[in-house]
């Protein structure tokens, strides 16, 4: 099977630089969505944000993700495969004549992969979130609360991802950089495990055994079912990280994920749970 692999890495740092200048967007959407008020379904979306900020408000936030994401997505993925490789090693299938992969293997592999993701994309979500989310709609509700900041409208609170990161670290302490990691764990670590064993299963179901690899169409084919199914399950969690994250640009509404979860359901019934998943992470690549 071969040792440690720095191709695995690489990999990673390409598809994860690429997927933020594509996705971004998008994500930007999802994120006003799940987390803000007033905009309706997704094409509403789309021309409320344009008609309010313009074309650069969809890209509102990417400057932090973009130099950090091909990171993030470089350690996750070649810690996914080096040790899925370990493992394999470890129990006597080094040979390539032996192409299955057990799913055991897979499983451990997975989950080693997400809680990696969660140590290392919580900060990185929150700022982009933050960025995201600062220029929204804002209603008291009759929460009850103090807002940070006064009417839509005025100065943006943070200036730019380093004044955001220091600013939360001053207002919330270094933990404030963790914010929404508990609603993470349970969105990466499943959502990791339901990407990478359906695609590897699933790779090696489409390509022939007379080939030494995968064809991209069979990889493009792999991932895109992988991720389907992977967000498919994600969706509910990703929709509680994004709120637990958004809270505290204006308002501090909830008190962690239980709470968060209950104070939707009690607002919105289950309809808030499948609110437009799909790549915050495999965003960040999925």
């Amino acid at each position: 099977m071969g040792s440690f692999q720095l191709e695995d890495f690489a990999a990673g740092w390409i598809g994860g630089a690429a997927s933020v200048i594509v996705g971004h967007p998008l994500d930007t959407v999802k994120t006003r969505l799940q987390a803000g008020i007033n905009y309706g379904n997704t094409l509403s979306c789309i021309r409320t944000v344009y008609k309010r900020e313009s074309v650069f408000g969809f890209f509102k936030g990417m400057s932090f993700p973009l130099a950090s994401i091909a990171v993030y997505n470089s350690v996750v993925f070649g810690v996914f495969s080096n040790t899925q490789r370990f493992l394999s090693q470890y129990h006597g299938r080094e040979s390539e004549a032996s192409r299955s992969h057990t799913l055991s293997d897979l499983l451990l592999a997975s989950m080693v992969a997400g809680v990696v993701s969660v140590g290392l994309g919580t900060p990185v979500d929150l700022i982009k979130i933050r960025l995201q989310m600062q220029t929204q709609p804002f209603q008291e509700a009759n929460l009850g609360l103090k807002p940070r900041a006064v009417a839509l409208g005025v100065q943006p609170i943070y200036q730019g991802p380093v004044h955001c990161i220091a600013t939360i670290v001053r207002t919330e302490g270094l933990a404030g950089m963790y914010r929404g990691v508990g609603a993470m764990l349970l969105r990466d670590v499943p959502g990791y495990c339901l990407y990478f064993i359906p695609y590897v299963f699933l790779n090696e179901w489409i390509t022939p055994e007379t080939c030494t690899g995968p064809s991209p169409c069979a990889v493009w084919l792999a991932g895109g079912m992988a991720g389907a199914i992977s967000w498919g399950t994600a969706t509910p969690m990703d929709v509680v990280k994004s709120r637990l994250q958004a809270d505290g640009v204006y308002l501090n509404k909830y008190k962690g994920v239980l709470d968060c979860i209950s104070q939707s359901y009690q607002k919105e019934g289950l309809k808030f749970m499948p609110q437009v998943g799909g790549r915050d992470r495999l965003r960040e690549g999925w």
